[in-house]
């Protein structure tokens, strides 16, 4: 459909329209607006640099930048631009009117037409919150408080949160530290609305000549418009819920390497798994093994990023025979299903009076690791294994470095006992995570700190500081080497162990980042935040990729299918959600916690997903029958899928008497492990 209209940004099959009806005028795209916020950004560091007299960094920024140095740097006023994102609420308007103003709003909505009544419904809440914000602007308490108190409740359910937020901004001093009133300051409301439904919309606006709507409209919505049929309130409400409104196409078209990373070769002299009776003490026979299915695994993945796109770490030979160790223990894995569901060992904490507030088992299921409230780290093996130090160095000294059992040499079996605790936080560990050769262990607290731990000496190795508040999740990458942070600051970090400062951070969320997980394949990270959105980012660009959007709530656990391929996210709305990566589509909804979800695991096979929350239960999932069920060129040609709201995926749900589960794990086996802190 053609529109003359001047300003407007048209796009062939629908794109980002900022509402532009009358305004002669041009505006800024939003790639203008990066632009100019990566220049301001740039701009401000200059500035940090100049006044600290580090001239050396300044001079290599700029050549970096391409901005020469005759370009001045001006002094930035904090306060300054604060105002001037905030005179856009300064309106002359009489303030008795506002209520009468989004009296016809709604009235507009609930006259149109079914099919469009949902998606001009969207408009509400934005308008809504803009309105009231004018009001408190321009010193109109009393009038701000009736519009609020009048209106607030016909707002959606999963907005309610925000809007007790929004509640304590009353005079306009309050608008300059406000989380939501900085968020919707920073990041414009999106909505996504068919062209019909957009064109009636714009209809209204021209011939009521409301210049209040107009004017915000134009200032902080922008209208993602898409050529089709207009979506219902069902599909409109899956993703719905996030700060800033619905996730931009365009967020969501960038090429995704999900594909798995071809395996090495395993060509190594493993010993055979034959029964031995105990009177036996005849050596077991060593022969070359293959499996059949690493063919299969090192047939080259189309979808799988290059071998060389980040640097990975070269596999030494104790790589390669723990990769020889996993490949036979799968050999040996239940295929878990419907029809054969896997057994579960839990494993309960009693008498924790320092509180456990996290719990990780390693990726081999030999090792487990808590976090406590008193800032202790605490680590049990799974094994009959005790936990063993190395021995003193002059011990050391003695022992031949070329025996082929030197790794077994240098521990000390004196040193051997059933547990370790390591110190050294100074708040609430609330992560923890082992490397993938079980030599380190990563720990996270609220004192800003990420610690490096070895468990070898059992001592701290390296400190890392770079958050600036409580972190809230750390993750060793699956190859090693990197690990990956999320805080409290809104970003999420990415280190190597050599190095001390992050080599990348990944800043776009609107709230605290809870939960981080790299994919399998090392070249993305997941992050979920409290602005109730899960994004991808690329390790290689630091770009955001993916933005997801449907949960009601902040996400606290994130867990990738093991081809890859999809994605599982749950939180606090007691709701977990499938994704499709490809495409960033919404692909499932999981239902049946009565809380939070704090954890969640796929089985080795990636047909069973297993979750855990605070209302005491263990629930496994049918997640082969949610993917078969999705049209792969629905997904592909539409822009948005009706999800079955009938179908049940839950196989079975399994209560612990008094038991919050902190931590689901599925060992390589598929046998499945769960923890938790008794609470009486």
């Amino acid at each position: 459909m053609a529109d003359n209209t001047e300003g407007q940004q048209q796009t062939p099959g629908g794109g980002v329209v900022k509402m532009e009806v009358t305004a002669p005028t041009a505006h800024k795209t939003p790639e203008t607006d990066e632009k100019s916020m990566d220049k301001q950004t740039l701009m401000a560091v200059l500035q940090f640099l100049k006044k600290n007299n580090l001239k050396g960094t300044e001079t290599l920024l700029r050549q970096e930048a391409n901005i020469s140095a005759t370009e001045d740097v001006e002094p930035s006023n904090t306060e300054q631009d604060v105002s001037s994102v905030l005179s856009a609420y300064s309106s002359e308007g009489d303030p008795s009117k506002y209520e009468e103003y989004y009296n016809n709003v709604i009235s507009f909505v609930e006259s149109a037409l079914d099919r469009y009544k949902s998606e001009l419904a969207q408009i509400l809440y934005p308008v809504f919150v803009h309105m009231y914000l004018e009001l408190v602007y321009n010193g109109h308490e009393t009038e701000a408080q009736s519009f609020f108190d009048k209106f607030h409740g016909i707002q959606e359910e999963y907005h309610q949160e925000d809007l007790v937020k929004l509640s304590t901004v009353t005079k306009k001093e309050h608008m300059k530290s406000n989380e939501l009133m900085i968020n919707f300051r920073s990041s414009k409301f999106t909505i996504k609305m068919s062209r019909d439904s957009y064109q009636l919309l714009k209809r209204h606006l021209q011939d009521k000549q409301q210049s209040i709507l107009l004017d915000i409209l134009q200032e902080h919505l922008y209208i993602d418009v898409f050529d089709g049929l207009p979506r219902s309130k069902q599909q409109i409400d899956a993703t719905a819920g996030a700060m800033t409104g619905a996730a931009r196409r365009e967020a969501n078209k960038t090429k995704v390497f999900y594909g798995l990373l071809k395996e090495p070769d395993i060509n190594l002299p493993i010993e055979e798994d034959d029964d031995v009776g105990e009177g036996d003490d005849k050596p077991k026979k060593k022969k070359v093994k293959k499996d059949s299915q690493m063919g299969k695994k090192n047939k080259p993945d189309p979808n799988a990023p290059p071998q060389n796109r980040i640097p990975l770490p070269e596999l030494r030979d104790i790589d390669k025979m723990e990769k020889a160790l996993a490949l036979r223990e799968t050999m040996k894995r239940v295929k878990v299903g419907s029809d054969n569901m896997p057994s579960i060992c839990f494993y309960t904490f009693l008498n924790t009076n320092h509180g456990v507030s996290s719990v990780e088992v390693s990726e081999d299921s030999s090792l487990m690791a808590v976090g406590f409230a008193d800032s202790q780290v605490r680590v049990w093996p799974l094994t009959p294994k005790k936990l063993r130090c190395v021995k003193e160095a002059d011990e050391l000294m003695a022992i031949d470095k070329d025996a082929d059992d030197v790794l077994e040499r240098i521990m000390d079996d004196r040193s051997a006992t059933d547990s370790r605790t390591l110190l050294g936080h100074s708040g609430p560990v609330n992560a923890t995570s082992f490397s993938p050769d079980r030599s380190m262990l990563l720990s996270c607290s609220e004192d800003g700190t990420v610690r490096l731990w070895s468990l070898q000496m059992y001592v701290n190795l390296v400190c890392y500081k770079g958050h600036n508040y409580p972190v809230w999740d750390a993750q060793f990458a699956p190859y090693g080497y990197y690990f990956v942070s999320a805080g409290h600051d809104k970003t999420a970090r990415l280190w190597a162990t050599e190095n001390h400062q992050p080599l990348r951070i990944f800043s776009g969320h609107l709230s605290d980042v809870d939960c981080v997980r790299f994919h399998p394949n090392s070249n993305y990270i997941a992050t979920g935040s409290s602005d109730r959105t899960c994004r991808l980012w690329d390790v290689h660009t630091g770009n955001c990729v993916r933005v997801l959007t449907g949960h009601k709530g902040p996400i606290h656990s994130i867990a990738f299918s093991p081809d890859g391929k999809h994605i599982a996210t749950a939180g606090i709305d007691k709701t977990i959600l499938l994704w499709d990566i490809g495409h960033g589509t919404l692909i499932g909804r999981l239902k049946g916690h009565t809380d939070t979800v704090y954890s969640l695991s796929f089985s080795k096979d990636g047909t069973v997903l297993a979750s855990g929350g605070i209302d005491n239960t263990v629930k496994l999932w049918d997640v082969n029958k949610a993917f078969g069920e999705v049209d792969t060129d629905e997904i592909t040609n539409s822009t948005h899928i009706t999800l079955s709201e009938n179908t049940n995926y839950l196989l079975d749900s399994y209560p612990t008497k008094s038991t919050p589960v902190l931590h689901v794990h599925f060992t390589r086996k598929n046998l499945l492990l769960a923890a938790g802190a008794y609470s009486a």
